[in-house]
């Protein structure tokens, strides 16, 4: 059966291109989600729907954590929240401790929270699939380029064919 997460950070044309690459992935939708208060305005991010037997949520929410800046509290957070949107209360303790036992690879505190997911709203149709569409610009090559570099050296196993 198949599920849905959501996962902001930084910019949603990069999060896509990230997990557009990945086995499992059935669909990206990019926009923008808002959250419950005090996390109710729109923040760029993806949902995205996944089979959990041909990827494990760990696994998403590590590339999820390594292909953003997911220890920097930086002065763009409320345009790009480090977030994992879920749907349950459930599926919120699971991630909670995902990120738990993930935090043992970073040498600073992960800042990512896990927040319910309240609203999508999906970008305009000529922002969608950026990456396909643009990836000989400078702001692919500069940025999406080396995040999915990092895919191919350490996530190989889940790349898609």
């Amino acid at each position: 059966m198949n599920e849905k997460i959501g996962f902001g950070g930084g910019c949603h044309w990069c999060t896509e291109a990230v997990f557009n690459q990945l086995i499992g992935i059935f669909k990206v939708h990019q926009g923008f989600i808002k959250s419950a208060p005090p996390n109710d305005y729109f923040s760029e991010a993806v949902v995205i729907e996944f089979n959990p037997q041909k990827i494990p949520l760990k696994e998403l929410i590590e590339i999820h954590l390594r292909t953003h800046a997911s220890t920097s509290n930086h002065s763009m957070r409320k345009k790009y929240r480090s977030a994992i949107y879920t749907y349950t209360d459930e599926k919120a303790a699971d991630v909670t401790n995902i990120l738990k036992q993930l935090q043992t690879g970073f040498v600073k505190k992960l800042i990512t929270q896990v927040l319910p997911f309240v609203e999508f709203q999906s970008s305009e149709e000529k922002y969608q699939n950026y990456f396909d569409k643009n990836a000989e610009g400078q702001f692919c090559k500069t940025y999406i380029d080396p995040k999915l570099n990092l895919l191919r050296q350490k996530y190989s196993s889940l790349i898609k064919q």
